[in-house]
């Protein structure tokens, strides 16, 4: 009797690609900088919208009132770009949006390979739901474990490290 072949699934665990203990270059200052990296993202995501919203307001007041309701579709739009924007920076090569690649950080899976759009895209969408249920307790989280992985990042299979540059740096500044 033949088995079935496993589609080039293995069904051993994958090891986790970065060891805190081992390399915690890594991880050093992870926490602080993606918040900051977050800040700038913010700027990309905000930015359009609200010169898209200066640009209906202004063709409200020609139309006489009639292109504001324009505005209804402005937090569609809003949703549609921050899901596209983060996941085509994460899915890039870099594996980084621009704040994150500003800030020297990189997002990975848990055993190291890099993003993809759709893993980008359902990543961005947890974090907005799971801040919106729980705000504090998703960067608590990153507190409390050596990966300084944020409940987000469990839930999609990634985490945030420093980028090999700012990794290698760091290890070649404590004389590894």
């Amino acid at each position: 009797m033949s088995e079935t072949p496993r589609l080039g699934i293995s069904g051993d665990p994958r090891p986790h690609a970065y060891d805190p203990d081992r390399q915690p270059e890594y991880f050093e200052g992870v926490l602080a900088r993606r918040i900051v990296a977050f800040l700038i993202d913010a700027i990309f995501v905000i930015g359009p919208m609200l010169v898209l919203a200066f640009l209906i307001f202004v063709f409200g007041l020609v139309t006489l009132g009639i292109g504001w309701l324009l505005f209804a579709l402005l937090s569609p739009i809003f949703v549609i770009w921050a899901v596209v924007y983060t996941g085509a920076t994460l899915g890039s090569p870099q594996s980084a949006t621009i704040g994150m690649r500003a800030m020297d950080l990189e997002m990975r899976t848990w055993y190291g390979a890099p993003m993809f759009f759709l893993l980008g895209a359902v990543h961005v969408i947890f974090f907005w739901v799971l801040t919106t249920a729980l705000t504090p307790l998703i960067l608590i989280v990153g507190l409390l474990n050596r990966r300084r992985r944020l409940l987000h990042d469990f839930l999609t299979g990634t985490l945030v490290i420093n980028s090999e540059a700012r990794a290698a740096a760091l290890h070649r500044t404590r004389g590894g």
